[in-house]
């Protein structure tokens, strides 16, 4: 179940839709898919670890500033799931959920069992990724936890400026890229802000790396009017923002939801909506998000969805 609809207005706009983040949890937990998320997550990286975990040597310092941001924020918002204790530098992390007890000094590599961000990653069913935050060098990616990538790796990003690991998108650069530079520019401490991404997509696949994409591109040749409702997701991304005070680096959350369209599409309104949106996406991110090949049948499916409802 999708916990919101993304489409707010009747046409394609290419914005990045900020608004502060009040009174709310960086991180979102379903309690019904968070053990399926976090067993897959584990599988993830124990059979491909640098394709899933990147954490540098030199950001150490940033990875321990997410887990304390991360671990009070989480036991202040699911008390129920979560609990901290901290006596100077020894801490004590209870996750209920996993029926886990992790009691680890602060700061220490050693006294984790990985490396703080992919610890802190395999708690809670966000990808969690770290900018330096630093406007000299163009806030590149310093360190990944990236299990369900949308069509891009670690890889292929670590260690590019903000602008560059979005020169791919088509009309970004001309259309949000100042806005956004100057949006992470301006992030304040204490003061985080969420957007949501879409995508649509021919497969469920959560770890959608871009060596995966094949699987996609037979899949959406694949699509047929009796079959879209049931092999086309529409895929989102609460995505968060929030600046690190000590470092100053930027923490980067998301966290990805998927589900059928034949369920998204399940009124009359939310048909019509999607429907009036895809008919105004320009081709080019179209082709870029990989559903040029069975726009015109999801097209249809949408239309008789708006009549039947």
């Amino acid at each position: 179940m999708l916990p919101r609809f993304p489409f707010t207005d009747d046409v394609y706009k290419m914005t990045m839709g900020v608004r502060a983040l009040e009174h709310r949890s960086l991180f979102e937990v379903d309690v019904q898919s968070y053990h399926t998320e976090i067993a897959l997550k584990n599988t993830l990286l124990t059979e491909e670890y640098a394709q899933y975990f990147q954490g540098p040597a030199g950001t150490e310092a940033q990875q321990w500033e997410v887990v304390a941001l991360a671990l009070a924020d989480l036991a202040r918002y699911y008390p129920d799931y979560f609990r901290l204790e901290i006596r100077g530098e020894h801490w004590r992390w209870v996750n209920q959920l996993l029926m886990q007890e992790t009691c680890f000094t602060y700061g220490e590599q050693t006294s984790l069992p990985y490396p703080p961000l992919d610890w802190l990653g395999r708690q809670v069913q966000e990808d969690l990724l770290i900018m330096s935050g630093v406007e000299t060098d163009g806030m590149p990616l310093i360190a990944g936890h990236l299990c369900f990538p949308s069509s891009w790796c670690l890889d292929d990003k670590m260690n590019k400026a903000f602008l560059g690991i979005h020169e791919e998108v088509p009309f970004f650069a001309s259309t949000i890229g100042r806005s956004s530079s100057l949006l992470l520019e301006r992030l304040k401490v204490g003061r985080p802000v969420w957007r949501v991404n879409w995508s649509i997509q021919a497969t469920s696949r959560l770890n959608l790396l871009p060596r995966f994409l094949h699987e996609v591109r037979q899949a959406a040749h694949e699509m047929t009017a009796e079959n879209i409702g049931e092999r086309c997701f529409l895929r989102i991304e609460m995505q968060t923002l929030s600046r690190l005070p000590q470092t100053r680096a930027i923490l980067f959350t998301v966290r990805t939801y998927q589900e059928a369209i034949g369920l998204v599409a399940n009124t009359t309104s939310h048909a019509q909506r999607m429907l009036n949106v895809l008919r105004t996406v320009p081709m080019e991110t179209l082709t870029y998000k990989g559903m040029a090949p069975y726009l015109d049948t999801l097209l249809t499916y949408l239309e008789q969805r708006a009549m039947t409802h």
